[in-house]
């Protein structure tokens, strides 16, 4: 028995016609006809009456009829129930400006793979501009960014506040600047420097922390975990957030090191947003969540 025969009869009772029915089920009558007299056969009774003036119910398919009807509602029951599972299970997309990924977002991603076996997640590595950008157009369901005091929140945005912290100067430990307790703006002119392209946060508070003055020599890369490779490799020093360097196995390696920043009370904020919207699919407030928990126990 097959759940479309079942759907077959009750469209012929509910239309009276077989020829009615089958318009609507778009089959060939003779086909209908068919799968209706096979379902017949296997339970051993005729569910329809067919006249010249269209096909009802018997005595007997009455009879039935509330069974198979409840057995249809059980079917869409279990098809809404096995679409809500693949809405739960579907991919997550994170876009990150690389920031906190080995205090906050691996340890995130291993408590949700425990909880959502099936559920793909998606880490890009992106500028502050794309992520918004693609959480404006359903690209990401989430993203995580960095904020300056005092950056407002895109309209039409929902955001949480993860992780606060300062910058700081990012070096190798043979690097004159390690030697020093806290860096000057001064100092950093004296060294290479490794800075984050124009749409990050952090190529903006360098401009700002420089004053326009140039270093001796710059580099520019995508990212804190570009930044400190190339620190580790000996091309200069960057400036991150103190939460995408400490902790991070170069710097309990002691392949690199950072020293804080004189005379700046700047805090760098990093902020979890996503889109506001009226339906959330649960994967993605599940991960939101877990974002949250994890950053609330740093």
């Amino acid at each position: 028995m097959r759940t479309e025969q079942l759907e077959y009869i009750a469209a012929v009772t509910r239309l009276g016609s077989l020829r009615r029915a089958a318009d609507e089920l778009r089959l060939s009558q003779p086909a209908l006809s068919e799968t209706v007299r096979n379902l017949e056969r296997e339970l051993g009774i005729d569910l329809l009456e067919r006249k010249r003036t269209g096909a009802t119910m018997s005595a007997a398919g009455q009879e039935l009829m509330p069974h198979i009807v409840q057995v249809l509602e059980a079917v869409d029951r279990l098809r809404v129930a096995a679409g809500e599972q693949h809405r739960i299970s579907r991919m997550v997309r994170v876009g990150t400006v690389n920031a906190a990924t080995v205090p906050l977002l691996i340890p995130v991603l291993r408590d949700f793979r425990a909880t959502h076996p099936v559920t793909q997640v998606e880490v890009v590595g992106a500028q502050q501009t794309e992520i918004q950008r693609g959480l404006a157009e359903g690209g990401f369901d989430l993203g995580l960014v960095n904020h300056l005091d005092g950056d407002d929140v895109p309209a039409g945005f929902e955001a949480t506040e993860l992780l606060r912290g300062r910058p700081v100067v990012c070096v190798r430990p043979d690097s004159p600047l390690a030697a020093l307790t806290e860096v000057s703006a001064d100092d950093l002119l004296t060294v290479p420097l490794i800075a984050m392209r124009t749409g990050y946060v952090m190529h903006r508070y360098v401009h700002r922390l420089l004053a326009d003055r140039t270093p001796v020599f710059s580099y520019s890369t995508d990212g804190a975990e570009m930044g400190k490779l190339m620190v580790a490799e000996g091309l200069g020093a960057t400036v991150l957030p103190d939460f995408s360097v400490v902790g991070d196995p170069l710097e309990r390696g002691g392949t690199i090191v950072c020293r804080p920043l004189a005379g700046d009370a700047t805090e760098v904020v990093l902020m979890l947003q996503r889109r506001r919207a009226e339906s959330v699919p649960q994967a993605a407030r599940d991960l939101y969540e877990t974002f949250v928990r994890r950053a609330t126990e740093l």
